[in-house]
C-alpha cells in the first residue's frame, strides 16, 4: 500500500457533500424493488451499472429520480442511510452532513414524515453503533418552482429538531439561486444553515448569487468560480468552503480528465476545498476513493491531503470542541509521519 493511500485511510474526515439518494447501490435498489413490488426498467444489477454513462448532469438526474421510485417506507429510508453510514465508517468518516431531496419523494405520494423518520433513525443508530455522527440538510429541487420549495419548507419546519440546514440541488442550468431568494430567507430566519450547489455547470454569477442573495455558508462544487478572478479573491478572503466532488465531476464530464481537475488551481489560489463523494453509487466511489483518485491525478502532496482533511472539519457544523479534537487528531497523525 502506498504512503498516500495509508495516509488517506488513517486521516479522520468529514463528508459535507453526499446526497443520500445517490448512495443507492444497485443491489439495494433491486432488494427494495422486490420488497415494494416496484418494476424497474433494468433486467439486472449489471444492467443498472451499464446505464451509468452520463453525458451531463441531466443524464444522471433522469436515472437518479428513477432509482428513487423504490424508496417507499420508513424502513427503506433507514436501510438506505444506514448502508451509506457503514461505508462512511469504513472510510474513517467521523461526521456527515447528509443531503436529502424530499420533493423527489413527496411528489410520488410519500409523506415527508416517512422520509425524515427513516433517515433520522439511521442517523441516531449510526452515532450509537458506528461512532459516525451525522446530520440532515434538506435540499430544494431547483427545477421546480419556489412555491413548491415554500411548501416543502413548511413540512420541514414541523421536524425542525431533525434538520440542521437547507440546500439547493438538481438541474443548475437556467435555474439561478435568485429564483429561491424568499424561501432561503425564511430558512435563515428559522435558524437553519444554508448552502447551495453553484458553479458546477452554471456560471460564476450563480456563485455570486448564492453568496449575496441566498447568504450561503458553503458553496457546493464551485468549480466555475475559477473563471472570475474577483470571485476567487472573495472566496479566499472569506474562507468560504467549497465542497468539491472529483469523481462526480469526471463522470458528469464537468472535467474530461482528473489530471485537469480544478482542485489543483483551487489550492494554489488559497481556496478552502474539501473532497466529497456526491452520489457515490452512480459515480463509482465513496470518500476515500475520491481522495485517492484526485491525489494521484494531480499529485497532491502529503501536506495538501492533510489540509483538505482539516478543511472538512473546519467547514462543518460540528460543535467547536469536537472540531478542535478532530483537527488535533489529524495534526498528530501528520506529525508522526504515518
Amino acid at each position: 500500500m502506498s504512503d498516500t493511500r495509508k495516509l488517506i485511510e488513517r486521516l479522520p474526515k468529514c463528508e459535507l457533500h453526499i446526497h443520500i439518494e445517490g448512495s443507492l447501490e444497485p443491489e439495494l435498489m433491486f432488494a427494495l424493488a422486490k420488497r415494494n413490488n416496484v418494476t424497474l426498467p433494468y433486467a439486472s444489477v449489471d444492467a443498472v451499472r451499464r446505464a451509468y454513462r452520463f453525458g451531463n448532469l441531466q443524464d444522471f438526474l433522469d436515472i437518479y429520480y428513477r432509482g428513487m421510485s423504490v424508496l417507499m417506507t420508513e424502513q427503506d429510508f433507514y436501510d438506505l442511510a444506514f448502508a451509506y453510514l457503514q461505508r462512511a465508517q469504513a472510510d474513517n468518516v467521523r461526521h456527515v452532513e447528509m443531503f436529502f431531496d424530499p420533493q423527489g419523494h413527496t411528489s410520488r405520494g410519500i409523506a415527508f414524515g416517512t422520509v425524515i423518520g427513516g433517515l433520522s433513525r439511521a442517523v441516531a443508530d449510526a452515532g450509537r453503533l458506528l461512532g459516525v455522527e451525522a446530520s440532515l440538510i434538506m435540499c430544494f429541487l431547483r427545477h421546480l418552482d419556489e412555491a413548491d420549495a415554500q411548501k416543502t419548507l413548511d413540512s420541514a419546519l414541523v421536524f425542525r429538531d431533525k434538520i440542521v440546514g437547507v440546500g439547493l440541488d438538481s438541474s443548475e442550468q437556467g435555474h439561478p439561486p435568485s429564483k429561491f431568494a424568499r424561501v432561503f430567507a425564511r430558512a435563515r430566519d428559522a435558524g437553519l444553515f444554508v448552502t447551495a450547489h453553484a458553479g458546477e455547470e452554471g456560471p460564476p454569477s450563480y456563485v455570486w448569487e448564492a453568496l449575496d442573495i441566498l447568504g450561503v455558508g458553503r458553496v457546493d462544487h464551485g468549480n466555475r468560480s475559477l473563471e472570475d478572478a474577483t470571485l476567487v479573491g472573495r472566496l479566499a478572503r472569506e474562507r468560504m468552503a467549497l465542497t468539491v466532488c472529483p469523481l462526480s465531476n469526471l463522470r458528469l464530464q464537468v472535467v474530461d480528465d482528473l489530471t485537469r481537475h480544478p482542485l489543483r488551481r483551487m489550492l494554489d489560489k488559497g481556496l478552502v476545498v474539501t473532497v466529497n463523494s456526491d452520489d457515490p453509487a452512480y459515480f463509482g466511489g465513496y470518500v476515500n476513493h475520491n481522495f485517492r483518485a484526485v491525489s494521484e491525478a494531480i499529485a497532491l502532496s502529503r501536506e495538501e491531503i492533510v489540509a483538505i482533511a482539516r478543511n472538512s472539519f473546519a467547514a462543518s457544523l460540528m460543535p467547536a470542541a469536537a472540531k478542535a479534537d478532530a483537527i488535533a487528531e489529524i495534526d498528530r497523525i501528520a506529525a508522526r509521519g504515518e
